[in-house]
């Protein structure tokens, strides 16, 4: 819930080095200089400033990224990520940690990944997302926000933030984690649903990606380890259709292009992990 995560928030229209949280108020944030953002009846808060871009998920697309999700064929990754994020599962008297998603979606990660007494914050540019991500937890916060514009995060207030296929903003990842704090980033292979993507003609995987997301993070976060997580999927052609239509691939049109689907499609992505600088 947003009472939960309120106070890590600062106002997107304030200056840059105003770090006063953000204050709820029944159901609005209002921030000290007296700018307020009202509370969706879904129970999420936009503080985009601005209008919803383009390439924002769109409802079809999150409504087809909680089913696949819902289904548990990426549940490896979420264990992965829980692990990373308790590698010893807290007793009652550890401290609860902070874990802020950027790219959250419908925030199937961010809520595996969150202890007993853990808070999450759930961070989209879709209020599609943001709609879904304020259910998936108790405890979870979600926010309308871009992550290239600037995270609406007081500084040093994060113990976690996760980043599962999505946009990383190094500087920004950086200053929102605390002084011990953690990122772990979630990103494909170059083998990943391989088999897929060639039956399927879909988008090819960046060159160098992982030479990029190095060269991006330095200077702000410090790689720490990493781990690479393979395993298979028999997938249904609803399966596929809704993998299909939860990401990228989802703004071309593939109509008239599939050859045969393989039985199994292959997952690959690598879990990195970066401490502070």
């Amino acid at each position: 819930m947003l009472a939960d995560v309120a106070a890590l928030l600062r106002c997107p229209q304030c200056p840059e080095d105003d770090e006063s949280a953000l204050v709820l108020e029944r159901r609005t944030l209002r921030c000290p200089r007296g700018h307020s953002f009202d509370v969706a009846k879904q129970g999420y808060v936009n503080l985009l400033g601005a209008a919803v871009p383009h390439h924002a998920d769109t409802a079809a697309m999150v409504a087809a990224r909680d089913r696949f999700l819902g289904s548990g064929a990426y549940a490896p990754i979420r264990d992965a990520l829980r692990a990373r994020v308790h590698p010893v599962e807290p007793d009652d008297a550890g401290r609860p940690l902070t874990v802020l998603e950027a790219g959250a979606g419908t925030g199937y990660y961010l809520a595996g990944a969150l202890g007993e007494r853990d808070r999450g914050l759930a961070l989209d540019i879709s209020p599609a997302a943001a709609r879904r991500a304020a259910r998936a937890h108790p405890r979870i916060g979600a926010v309308v926000a871009d992550t290239w514009a600037g995270l609406p995060v007081r500084s040093g207030t994060v113990d976690v933030l996760l980043a599962v296929f999505a946009p990383r903003n190094p500087a920004e990842f950086a200053r929102v984690l605390c002084p011990q704090g953690r990122a772990l980033v979630v990103a494909p292979l170059p083998d990943h649903l391989a088999g897929l993507r060639e039956a399927l003609g879909l988008l090819e995987i960046e060159a160098d990606k992982e030479a990029h997301l190095l060269a991006r993070m330095a200077g702000y976060l410090v790689p720490d380890g990493h781990t690479d997580i393979r395993f298979s999927l028999r997938l249904t052609e609803a399966a596929v259709a809704d993998l299909v239509g939860m990401g990228p691939n989802a703004f071309h049109d593939r109509s008239g292009e599939a050859g045969p689907l393989p039985d199994e499609v292959g997952v690959a992505v690598r879990l990195w992990e970066f401490i502070t600088a």
